[in-house]
């Protein structure tokens, strides 16, 4: 039986497919075997004629004549879209498998954990290294716990860690380039909207001031809020806004919605009114590079970066 692998066409390839049609000559006891790739961006479709020993290529017509087009908007934008859509989960549970994650992880342990350890050590007000000890705990626990329900919600004979891992560790072309400068602009991006928010709506301090307190500290308090913020939450919300909830709605809608839709909930899920625009943003560049590079990693690192900035300013 002929093993063939599944290729990848594009327009500048189709002169030279054009112009070398390998033909063959079948024998009489010769299996043919029929491959079809279809291109959803060039609405066209490839059929691939092996036998052996010799393959014959046949190139519809449609995808020569959508060769000679001009693309349009949506076309433009899906060759940026490098995201995979053959994703781990049933389309028709990714809201409530979200709705599960929020109010069985995410609600409870990052706007409730805190509460119970002051009710069980019986303080009213918790010191700063408990609730940075705290804190890191339930931290830890929300990612294990959001990791297992994305497992959990997994099709059958899918595994969400081969899934992660192909996302974050496998290189991808330019995507060095792409990350560096996805986030130039979201760096530039954030401070024109906050110089714009400071304008309209009048200035604000930038430092958190239960943070500003923890880094105050000193070294250690550093290293576990750096690695909280830069390392933690990254990897964290990334994996839910982008790799589960963009890449899953990327399925059924165009790549620009699904980008403004993880956005408007990755804001909202911070349940932070003042910053609420600012993190819509964020979220719109992190899911744009996220379709841009086809990588989680480089969210990720983009992530980690602006919480870096966060930190060093809230030091100062």
């Amino acid at each position: 039986m002929v093993s063939l692998c599944e290729p990848l066409f594009s327009c500048a390839l189709s002169k030279q497919l054009l112009a070398t049609l390998i033909l063959s000559r079948n024998g009489k006891n010769s299996n043919l075997y029929r491959y079809h790739h279809f291109l959803p961006s060039l609405n066209s479709k490839i059929s691939l004629w092996t036998s052996s020993p010799n393959p014959v290529i046949l190139v519809g017509p449609s995808f020569v004549r959508s060769c000679l087009k001009k693309p349009h908007a949506d076309q433009l934008f899906e060759e940026f879209n490098e995201i995979c859509i053959d994703v781990p989960w049933e389309a028709n549970d990714v809201w409530s498998t979200f709705v599960g994650y929020l109010f069985m992880l995410h609600i409870p342990l990052r706007f409730g954990g805190l509460s119970v350890v002051s009710s069980v050590l019986q303080k009213p007000a918790l010191d700063q290294p408990t609730m940075l000890v705290a804190t890191a705990a339930f931290q830890s626990l929300e990612l294990f716990g959001a990791f297992s329900l994305l497992q959990y919600a997994t099709k059958r004979n899918y595994d969400f860690y081969r899934f992660l891992i192909g996302k974050v560790l496998l290189p991808r072309k330019n995507s060095v380039k792409k990350t560096v400068i996805g986030i130039g602009f979201l760096m530039a991006l954030v401070s024109v909207t906050s110089i714009l928010a400071d304008m309209l709506i009048g200035p604000k301090d930038a430092n958190d001031p239960i943070i500003k307190e923890i880094l105050s500290e000193g070294p250690t308090s550093q290293l576990v809020l750096f690695f909280l913020y830069c390392i933690n939450a990254p990897l964290l919300e990334e994996t839910v806004y982008r790799g589960f909830l963009l890449t899953s709605l990327a399925t059924k809608s165009k790549p620009w919605l699904a980008i403004i839709v993880s956005s408007c909930v990755f804001s909202l899920a911070h349940f932070s009114f003042d910053n609420s625009f600012e993190l819509f943003i964020v979220g719109c560049v992190l899911g744009y590079m996220y379709c841009w590079t086809g990588s989680l990693a480089s969210p990720i690192i983009g992530h980690s970066v602006y919480n870096a900035v966060i930190l060093l300013i809230s030091m100062v």
